[in-house]
């Protein structure tokens, strides 16, 4: 049972890779961990902590995502982070993809996050953040070389709909984090990424927590350092 004092993180799309290591972060750090699985994870089951709840959702299930939310009953979070997301041919040039690929990576990558900010943001602590995992590659003024076309709308998209979301509940003054993890060696990312998955959720920790209910929309890296949208 937490503390009152305790934090309490929901991290949604946690079976393995960021989302995994993330859980183990804040675990590590004292925080109570919620974390969302599509199915079952040998990683999440292997944390055997007290501290860890684990829940089953798709974030492209509108009906689970509502089941999650009675589920979890009147817990609050001081973070709510969506991490999952998919890289379908994320190689292939847009016209290469199916319609129907290109369209379900951008609904799970940009649709459903917002959709499931929107369904718990009445479960967000005083003083707590939302947060959306996207990429540097997100970034139209950054993109000088290309590649990776349907998984940079996406990101882009969701870019987008953060800052949309965070202005349609202006008056509650929301905190919502917009982070690109680098470039990580996970089954994403590739054997040739520049970081592990330790070094990058330590840093998006440390971000979270200097950043930790501060008002408005940050694009920020795993560094803290703010990215060009």
């Amino acid at each position: 049972m937490a503390n009152d004092s305790q934090k309490r993180a929901l991290i949604v799309g946690a079976s393995r890779g960021l989302g995994l290591g993330l859980v183990e972060t804040f675990l590590a750090r004292g925080w109570q961990v919620t974390a969302t699985e599509r199915r079952p994870s040998q990683g999440l089951a292997a944390l055997n902590s007290a501290a860890l709840r684990v829940e089953t959702a798709d974030i492209d299930d509108d009906a689970g995502v509502a089941s999650l939310h009675d589920r979890l009953g009147p817990e609050r979070y001081d973070l709510i982070f969506v991490v999952a997301g998919v890289a379908t041919q994320a190689h292939d040039p847009v016209h290469a993809v199916s319609r129907e690929v290109a369209a379900q990576v951008y609904l799970t990558n940009a649709v459903s996050p917002i959709r499931f900010l929107e369904a718990f943001r009445d479960r967000l602590a005083p003083g707590g953040s939302l947060a959306v995992m996207s990429s540097i590659l997100g970034s139209v003024a950054l993109n000088e070389t290309g590649g990776w076309e349907t998984y940079r709308a996406s990101k882009a998209a969701l870019n987008t709909l953060a800052r949309s979301f965070a202005v349609r509940h202006r008056a509650e003054s929301p905190s919502v984090l917009i982070l690109h993890p680098g470039w990580v060696r996970t089954e994403m990312g590739g054997a040739e990424a520049d970081i592990d998955v330790e070094t990058s959720v330590a840093g998006l920790a440390d971000v979270i927590a200097a950043q930790l209910g501060r008002p408005g929309v940050q694009y920020l890296d795993y560094r803290g350092d703010t990215l060009a949208w």
